[in-house]
């Protein structure tokens, strides 16, 4: 078994930390994993992504030339990798901030509108961590408690009382919303 996502949107948005989030549950299961950042020169409003590889196998390459799931947090993201996703694989789309939908009909679509769901949640910069929950989801590779267990090493001293509530309730409700989508 070899999965791979691309988390994309601005940089800010969260993207490269739910994928260093997913990346260390996955090895925290005992999988090999990659996790390949890319990002522009700018702190925040450039573009920023990267790419998570599981495998129960030795990874050949940490480049994912056809991601089994791709998250768009933003147009721009959907448009870029949109034509690289595998057949049958999924989109996750932001549907708070993107206003158009995927043009392939060979692949799964979830509209998830995280940065709606998280300000419904009280705190809009747990987006990133909604769109997470939707990503485990859609892979059917991990349980939900074990990407939460490393949602909350990841943040470390960060990760108390609260701000460790308020990120499972995120990871729980983008997993419920692909669920629905997906089941």
């Amino acid at each position: 078994m070899e999965r791979a996502v691309v988390f994309a949107g601005f940089g800010g948005q969260g993207v490269l930390l739910a994928g260093k989030i997913l990346a260390r549950a996955a090895m925290d299961a005992g999988l090999e994993v990659t996790w390949l950042p890319s990002y522009g020169p700018e702190m925040r409003g450039g573009t920023a992504n990267c790419t998570v590889v599981l495998s129960d196998e030795p990874i050949g390459s940490p480049i994912a030339e056809s991601p089994d799931v791709v998250l768009a947090m933003n147009g721009p993201s959907l448009d870029r990798f949109e034509p690289r996703v595998a057949k049958g694989g999924a989109v996750i789309v932001n549907s708070s901030l993107v206003d158009h939908t995927p043009h392939r009909n060979d692949l799964r679509t979830v509209p998830l509108p995280a940065n709606d769901l998280a300000r419904e949640l009280g705190e809009p910069r747990v987006a990133n961590m909604v769109a997470l929950g939707a990503v485990v989801r859609a892979l059917s590779t991990l349980p939900l408690g074990t990407v939460k267990a490393a949602m909350a090493a990841e943040l470390g001293a960060k990760a108390r009382g609260r701000l460790v509530e308020m990120n499972h309730a995120a990871l729980e409700r983008g997993y419920a919303e692909a669920q629905a989508v997906l089941a």
